[in-house]
């Protein structure tokens, strides 16, 4: 077994649509990214990418390059779960917590496991995504942005 960890956060950005776990949320805005934003997908393609010992996201994806620019991270997702499978590993299990004061996220829980799920090939009940606050404290909890924790356990 191998375990990994990934952490990211972006600032709001109101020009920008706000996407989390694959799934667009409406009524809110949007997330300051090289890419669409995603910051669940890019916490959690950093979890996979530490268990496996391949680096990070940036290292596969960089910012740097404009292949990249506005990409849909779920393409990037599915990307990282091909290498994993190419190197004989495969996802046990996935916990992710979304740290936000905004917008409210429980109606949209249940796609981001559908969309996550699909894309990693994992049966829903191996996937979990929670949502909770700061109570007002640091920046996520002035509304300045959205931070997230993935953590994966992945099988040899």
């Amino acid at each position: 077994m191998r375990i990994g960890h990934g952490y990211d956060a972006h600032r709001f950005a109101s020009e920008r649509q706000l996407v989390l776990g694959g799934v667009t949320i409406p009524d809110s805005d949007g997330l300051a990214a090289h890419s669409d934003g995603d910051v669940v997908i890019h916490a959690l393609c950093d979890a996979l990418l530490g268990a496996a010992a391949l680096g990070d996201i940036g290292k596969l994806f960089p910012d740097s390059s404009e292949e990249f620019r506005d990409i849909d991270s779920r393409i990037l997702l599915r990307e990282v779960s091909k290498r994993l499978s190419a190197g004989d590993l495969s996802v046990s299990s996935v916990d992710i917590s979304i740290v936000a004061q905004r917008p409210r996220l429980a109606p949209h829980i249940a796609a981001m496991v559908e969309a996550l799920s699909s894309d990693l090939n994992l049966a829903r009940d191996r996937l979990n995504v929670k949502a909770t606050t700061t109570e007002g404290m640091g920046f996520t909890g002035r509304g300045e942005g959205i931070a997230v924790h993935a953590v994966v356990l992945l099988k040899e």
